[in-house]
């Protein structure tokens, strides 16, 4: 049973780094490396494809970061990476959609927000982080949680630029 709980407990933390890389690396480097993944390319719908805030400084954070967490924690380097690598491409599918929706960059879209970047990588990588489908729905949950509840609190903080 610790083993089952450590691998849910595993996964939430390579979520948690993955997504906090790039509001760490942002408040340690301020404006330096912010180049959008995008090069503001604007579609015809005459939104950007994804954002200003999606730069490759937060990307490459959030796979160097979460790949030594994953390290540190018993996983193999390269799971790590991928873990990084595909929260942020769910969170650049959740971009993708609010820009298509035309909400503003920063906006809120529950769900929205957390769904794409938790599930992807925990489904596509559940063999080597030991999940099952009913551990993804709860990790999935609990990301969903700690966005809802700890999110204000690191904005009073100045440590998030949104309350969200």
């Amino acid at each position: 049973m610790v083993v089952y709980e450590s691998c849910i407990f595993q996964a939430l933390v390579l979520l948690l780094v993955a997504n906090g890389a790039p509001i760490l690396a942002g408040k340690a480097l301020g404006e330096r490396g912010t180049w959008p993944l995008d090069n503001g390319l604007i579609l015809r719908d005459g939104h950007r494809l994804f954002g200003k805030k999606k730069t490759w400084r937060g990307l490459f954070s959030a796979v160097f970061l979460t790949a030594i967490m994953a390290m540190l924690e018993g996983q193999e380097l390269l799971t790590g990476a991928g873990f990084g690598a595909l929260s942020m491409v769910g969170d650049l599918l959740a971009s993708f959609i609010k820009r298509r929706r035309g909400k503003l960059e920063s906006s809120r879209a529950r769900g929205l927000d957390t769904v794409p970047e938790s599930v992807l990588p925990l489904y596509l990588l559940k063999d080597p982080l030991g999940l099952g489908l009913i551990d993804i729905m709860l990790i999935a949950g609990l990301f969903f949680l700690i966005e809802e509840f700890v999110s204000p609190v690191l904005y009073k903080l100045h440590i998030r630029n949104q309350p969200y």
